[in-house]
């Protein structure tokens, strides 16, 4: 059985206006196993919180380091944590 974790990253790059947010929840609703949310920050960068087991969320991650994403990512920081909970899928804020 997989532990679950949650995943913070902080997404730098093109990432805002080019459905950057809707293409991330769409990807980690096709993971599955995730809750959490995909914010755009006052600074350019998009926020992610993902919560759920560890392989989902690396495979998240993998996907926001990668080039399969919408407009141009140029660096993915992210820290990992324990789960807080209190979300029931995975949002758009």
């Amino acid at each position: 059985m997989s532990e679950d974790v949650r995943l913070v990253a902080w997404v730098r790059g093109r990432v805002q206006g080019v459905g950057f947010r809707w293409f991330t929840r769409a990807r980690a609703l096709e993971i599955g196993g995730l809750s959490g949310f995909a914010l755009n920050l006052a600074d350019g960068r998009v926020q992610v919180v993902a919560e759920g087991p560890r392989e989902a969320c690396q495979e998240l991650l993998e996907w926001l380091q990668g080039d399969d994403t919408p407009g141009r990512v140029v660096g993915v920081t992210e820290i990992w944590d324990t789960p807080r909970g209190g979300y029931e899928s995975f949002a758009i804020r």
